[in-house]
């Protein structure tokens, strides 16, 4: 006999698997009404900037690090003693060739001259009256009143006493030096350093520096480049080479000059040969002491196939490059790099001129992609 309440309970389960069923059939039914032939969302297009392959006029630099020196360094120092009474200047100032510096107690000097001069009137009067003498026995021995040693020894007095006369012009000079010598002027145009004695200190004579005067308008910048430079640097050499400087520190000037000093031989400590350029500097940008980075132009190449240097990525099998198609799809390729000056590199092989290429984004994308192109930030594009 059939239990009916399990009867039931069969039919009321089998209704509800229905009735659960059912809605999911007819979203299945829909979806497949109305998804009929399903497309794939296009994948969106990597944002990039980019450059442009042109043709532009290249210069050959050859970079190095220097030090900025005075053209000119003069120690000032005193070239007779005394009190020092005057300083014609302040720490600091710019100074002219001439002017006066220090000034040194004058009195003795002149105390000086005076009695030089004064024994070169007395000897002079003197020799005035031997030469007289000379000529006046010269003729007397010819008439026999004086005897031949009587003029021999006039000859002699008045020779002796031209010897000290000229003793005496001398010692003036020698006085007159010494006055002039206790001013104390700038032997160049420049700028002073520290004030090393004040007014009031006695000064000897010689080798005690009173302040170091340093010429930097025009100055120079020294530095060293690899002696694999030398072949082409001697090919140029024979023209005015232009150079510019600018400081390591941050600084932001460029000072342009001329290279002006090759030196003779090569390091052999270091491989290197000293150079120098000397520059106007006539805004003071540069300063002694400091350094610079230094680029020595040796040539311009005419109308070269460049890029902006940023557009490069190394790949182990060498340096590559996305350029744009026509359909904003990215193609990689090879290229052969002749050089890189600043923000651009010469191209030998791999573009051609006005094709558009990829400056920055190229770690997003790969050979194919979809790309959009996007203004470069400003102070991103390369300098002209």
């Amino acid at each position: 006999m059939i239990d009916m309440p399990f009867v039931r309970a069969a039919h009321r389960a089998v209704a509800t698997r229905r009735a659960t069923f059912a809605p999911i059939a007819v979203l299945a039914l829909m979806c497949v009404a109305g998804c009929k032939d399903p497309k794939r969302p296009a994948a969106s297009a990597i944002p990039v900037t980019v450059g442009k392959v042109q043709q532009r006029d290249v210069p050959y630099e050859i970079d190095a690090t220097g030090t900025v020196e005075p053209l000119q360094s003069v120690a000032v120092a005193a070239q007779v003693g005394g009190i020092l009474t005057h300083v014609g200047f302040k720490e600091g100032d710019d100074v002219k060739r001439g002017q006066v510096l220090f000034q040194i107690d004058p009195r003795p000097f002149e105390a000086a001259l005076q009695q030089a001069r004064a024994g070169l009137a007395k000897d002079s009067a003197q020799l005035t009256t031997m030469l007289q003498d000379e000529q006046r026995f010269a003729q007397l021995v010819k008439q026999d009143y004086v005897t031949q040693q009587q003029y021999d020894q006039a000859k002699a007095n008045a020779a002796s006493q031209l010897a000290a006369v000229q003793a005496d012009q001398a010692a003036v000079q020698t006085a007159r030096l010494n006055l002039e010598y206790a001013t104390i002027r700038s032997p160049i145009d420049g700028r002073a350093g520290a004030l090393l004695l004040k007014e009031g200190n006695l000064v000897r004579a010689g080798g005690q520096t009173l302040v170091v005067i340093n010429q930097i308008q025009p100055i120079l910048a020294r530095f060293a480049v690899s002696a694999v430079h030398l072949p082409r640097i001697r090919q140029y050499a024979s023209a005015t080479l232009a150079v510019t400087a600018q400081p390591t520190a941050g600084g932001t000037a460029v000072s342009h000059g001329t290279l002006t000093f090759l030196d003779n031989a090569v390091d052999t400590t270091t491989g290197t040969i000293l150079m120098k350029g000397r520059f106007p500097n006539t805004d003071g940008a540069m300063w002694p002491g400091e350094f610079v980075n230094v680029a020595v132009e040796l040539f311009v190449e005419k109308n070269a196939l460049v890029v902006p240097s940023a557009a490069l990525t190394q790949r182990q099998n060498g340096t590559s490059i996305f350029v744009i198609n026509a359909d904003g799809t990215a193609a990689q390729r090879s290229v052969v790099v002749e050089r890189t000056a600043g923000d651009y590199s010469i191209i030998q092989k791999g573009v051609t001129l006005g094709e558009t290429v990829v400056t920055d984004g190229q770690l997003r994308i790969t050979d194919g992609t979809k790309v959009q192109i996007q203004a470069a930030p400003t102070g991103d594009q390369p300098r002209s």
